[in-house]
């Protein structure tokens, strides 16, 4: 859908609706593929690259990478430490939180799902949009979300 040059209400209420919409869309199909190829959801997917690309990190900095609550990340961290995917460990800097990392069983899930979402995530996004399009959405999502970040908006409290 073409949107009007004038940033009017009905433009941006379709705007969201498509982007919320897409999002969720996306997030099934990965969700589907990872599920049935490697016995893991879309979430855990990236609680394990989030940890892998930050050995050490606690439940409080995946909620706020991902803007959810803390319980919520608790419960999903405990989901895939029961799996052995993951280990908590003493934060010798403050004994109420524990640091977080991936075992060497987290890291190869890891290596094999990543392979899959990469090929289902490029075989949606090349059927729908050619490379130009898919920079440019990159970008204005980048713009956005570094914007909400920077504001702080949409951080859950608690």
């Amino acid at each position: 859908m073409a949107y009007k040059t004038t940033e009017g209400a009905d433009d941006l209420q379709e705007f969201f609706a498509d982007l919320v919409r897409c999002e969720t869309r996306l997030y099934n199909a990965l969700n589907d593929r990872l599920r049935q190829r490697h016995g893991i959801v879309t979430s855990q997917f990236e609680f394990l690259r989030f940890l892998r690309e930050r050995p050490g990190s606690r439940v409080a900095d995946l909620a706020t990478e991902f803007a959810i609550g803390v319980g919520a990340t608790s419960k999903g961290i405990d989901r895939l430490e029961k799996q052995g995917w993951i280990v908590r460990q003493a934060n010798p800097a403050d004994r109420r939180s524990s640091l977080l990392a991936l075992t060497d069983d987290g890291s190869q899930l890891l290596a094999t799902a990543e392979a899959t979402f990469a090929t289902c995530l490029r075989e949606l996004l090349e059927g729908a949009l050619d490379t130009a399009a898919t920079a440019a959405a990159a970008r204005a999502l980048a713009q956005l979300r570094s914007a909400l970040e920077r504001d702080r908006i949409g951080t859950p409290v608690g």
